[in-house]
């Protein structure tokens, strides 16, 4: 899958690099502040998960190969279990049972896929391992661990740190994308 250098799919693309981790960490910081049962976290949780479905798609257009094939499934379920990790969220703070600690089909679901978030850092690492800094790569992997630990056992400053560093990544990823050229000899971008 790619994207043509400077056309409006590239452009929402790359700048969801940033919009996405920044509405993802609004999140967290609410959840360390406000609690993890928060409604308002919940819903900048649930956006900021969506935001992320872009961030994949960015990612795909830069990989190649099997590793972009895996990216893109192990992506499209860990942004399914994130955003349904928001939407428990909303539904506890209404005073509902948290499915994800509830026995049956809502836990099996929700928590496997919530995995696959983190996994989906794992798998760009490995999939932008050829295009992108070393330091993207690392940062990335490492965000990938880490991501669990701050969320699983909800620890507030640690999920914040993680988006502040993906943030920061992303954003660099984004103003190198943006200094680019656009590609203007393609065949798809010459007049018919």
């Amino acid at each position: 899958m790619r994207s043509l250098p400077g056309t409006p799919i590239d452009r929402l693309l790359t700048a969801m690099l940033l919009i996405g981790p920044v509405l993802y960490l609004v999140a967290d910081a609410l959840y360390a502040t406000r609690g993890w049962d928060d409604p308002a976290a919940g819903v900048v949780h649930v956006l900021g998960a969506a935001g992320y479905a872009f961030v994949l798609l960015r990612l795909v257009t830069w990989s190649d190969g099997m590793p972009a094939a895996v990216l893109l499934v192990v992506g499209v379920l860990g942004v399914a279990g994130n955003v349904a990790y928001g939407f428990d969220t909303i539904h506890v703070s209404l005073g509902d049972t948290d499915l994800v600690d509830a026995t049956g089909a809502a836990a099996g679901l929700i928590k496997p896929l919530g995995l696959c978030f983190p996994l989906t850092l794992l798998v760009a690492a490995f999939a932008l391992r050829r295009r992108q800094p070393g330091w993207v790569v690392a940062v990335l992997a490492v965000a990938g661990v880490a991501w669990p630990v701050a969320h699983i056992a909800n620890v507030g400053w640690l999920a914040v740190l993680v988006n502040a560093v993906l943030v920061a990544t992303f954003g660099a990823i984004a103003l190198a994308a943006g200094r680019r050229t656009p590609v203007t000899d393609h065949p798809l971008t010459q007049p018919a």
